[in-house]
């Protein structure tokens, strides 16, 4: 990434803002000597603002960079002494969001320990098989999740929230030192087909990756950020890694409450929200307070945005909706912002500075605009490939995202979705994404997901789910004529199917496959 562009990125976001002699150095030395892990980012934000408060959750608990820096260091120490954890170990961390998820994952990254994020709604089969399959060493859970891991080996080491406690507070005095490797953070993919594999996320080289993200989304040095996505979520880690790097206030809550989250918004001041789209579709559903959050950015990722759901929030809270597409695999590969979303309310936007982003058909070669392709994207943080040793299709420097997209005229990305959500009916293609975000328009709707499943005639056919409003109705063969009126006919749903909720993973992504339970 050119220079110009760094400086004049980091100049505009506040990063190079002058300060204290002493402590731009003591910044930059902690970057020299340890890097852009996550212990490194922790260290230059303790370096350059000790005192500024670094984390507030629902607990009532207030840290420093200071005392954040301070308790993942004595954490650290207490491990490798009393728990003979050394650098190249794997330490899970089932942990919803709070300042103990932190200090474990710096914990980890100080030592050079890989700390393998586990999704809070893994299953406790789930669990042993992550368990076996990354070989952990150590288990840090929530005291919640007590009775998922009973059924895990007796030789895997779990810590809960008191013995985690008390591993911070009887640390023994010493110094840490830069490990001779970088702990991994391996983030499991989200596990809506059985058992999550696990990705490993590159270390940053610089400020690169933050510059990419930051010129597109306003975030500025000491915002005050409220983390609604789950960490253990690509998202969400990305939006704890900016927002160590920009030195933010953090605030967190350990489950999502619309009402909850709009109060927390406002009496801490928050200057942003990172969230997934599910969230932002609930915050709809409850009364805006009075006054309003003074809100500059609201951040989603993780899933598509609903159909006509961006314009409705922004008449809302105004025009401060961004929309990042991206993947565990590729960490992102366009931004859409609140002026694109305008425009086109299911666009993914376009590739920040320094990404490349191209339509590819089967045999390689870019598809023109306007025609459905493989999408592939190539940037500094694509994965290092599967714990499991296996990684995805490249070409020329490009990771396969697995997802099927076309570009209109103006450079806009529109997704359709995976390429094996895509369902052949009669011979014809359709893409389940395109009927869901039509049907989301339709005002009865709180929430809809619409897939394929066999059929003896056509081969395949689509089955629209619908979640309604409280106290409204909706006549199937209505449904089928609203999407008749707009569609081809192949993309009529046959089945009609109503439900109280869509079944939901804990990132927010619909579960096809309890969907398809329905059909036996």
């Amino acid at each position: 990434m050119d220079l110009p562009f760094v400086v004049a990125t980091l100049t505009r976001r506040g990063v190079l803002t002058p300060g204290s002699p002493i402590r731009v150095a003591a910044q930059l030395n902690a970057l020299r000597r340890w890097g852009w892990s996550l212990a490194g980012e922790l260290r230059q934000a303790a370096a350059r603002d000790p005192g500024r408060t670094a984390v507030i959750d629902e607990a009532g608990v207030e840290l420093t960079y200071h005392d954040l820096l301070d308790r993942a260091e004595r954490m650290a120490r207490s491990m490798r002494a009393g728990l003979g954890v050394q650098a190249g170990d794997r330490i899970g961390v089932l942990c919803r969001n709070h300042h103990g998820l932190i200090e474990t994952i710096a914990a980890a990254t100080l030592l050079g320990v890989d700390a393998v994020l586990v999704n809070t709604g893994l299953s406790a089969a789930q669990l042993g098989t992550v368990a076996e399959e990354q070989r952990l060493r150590l288990l840090v859970h929530d005291d919640e999740f007590a009775d998922r891991v009973l059924g895990l080996p007796a030789e895997l080491h779990r810590l809960d929230e008191r013995a985690r406690e008390e591993l911070v507070a009887g640390a023994l005095p010493g110094d840490l030192h830069p490990p001779e490797r970088d702990g991994r953070i391996i983030v499991l993919t989200s596990g809506t087909t059985g058992t999550p594999k696990g990705a490993r996320r590159p270390t940053p080289g610089g400020f690169g990756p933050l510059v990419s993200i930051i010129d597109r989304i306003p975030l500025h040095v000491r915002d005050r950020v409220m983390i609604a996505a789950p960490i253990f979520h690509t998202w969400g880690l990305a939006a704890l890694q900016m927002c160590l790097a920009l030195r933010a206030t953090i605030v967190l809550h350990r489950r999502f409450d619309p009402t909850a989250t709009l109060a927390a918004l406002t009496a801490n001041r928050c200057d942003a929200l990172f969230a997934v789209p599910v969230m932002v579709q609930r915050l709809m559903e409850v009364p805006p307070p009075d006054p309003r959050p003074s809100l500059t950015v609201v951040a989603v990722s993780g899933s598509a945005l609903p159909g006509g759901l961006a314009p409705k929030f922004m008449d809302v809270y105004g025009d401060v909706l961004y929309n990042l597409y991206g993947s565990t695999e590729v960490s992102w590969a366009s931004i859409a912002g609140p002026q694109d979303l305008r425009q086109a309310p299911t666009t993914a936007g376009r590739p920040p500075h320094g990404t490349r982003l191209e339509l590819l058909d089967d045999d390689g070669r870019p598809v023109p605009d306007g025609r459905v392709g493989r999408i592939f994207v190539g940037n500094e943080m694509l994965f290092e490939g599967y714990t499991s040793g296996a990684s995805r299709e490249t070409r020329d420097g490009l990771l396969d995202t697995g997802d099927l997209g076309r570009l209109n005229a103006d450079g806009l990305l529109f997704v359709d979705g995976r390429a094996d959500d895509m369902i052949v009916s009669g011979g014809e293609n359709v893409f389940p994404s395109e009927v869901e975000d039509l049907l989301a328009q339709l005002p009865q709707v709180r929430e809809v997901a619409v897939i394929g499943v066999p059929d003896p005639e056509y081969g395949q056919r689509l089955s629209a789910f619908l979640a309604l409003h409280p106290g409204e109705t909706l006549d199937p063969e209505a449904v089928r004529e609203y999407v008749r009126h707009y569609l081809a006919r192949f993309s009529v749903p046959r089945d009609v199917i109503y439900v109280k909720y869509l079944p939901r993973n804990a990132t927010g992504k619909v579960l096809a496959r309890e969907l398809r339970r329905y059909y036996g």
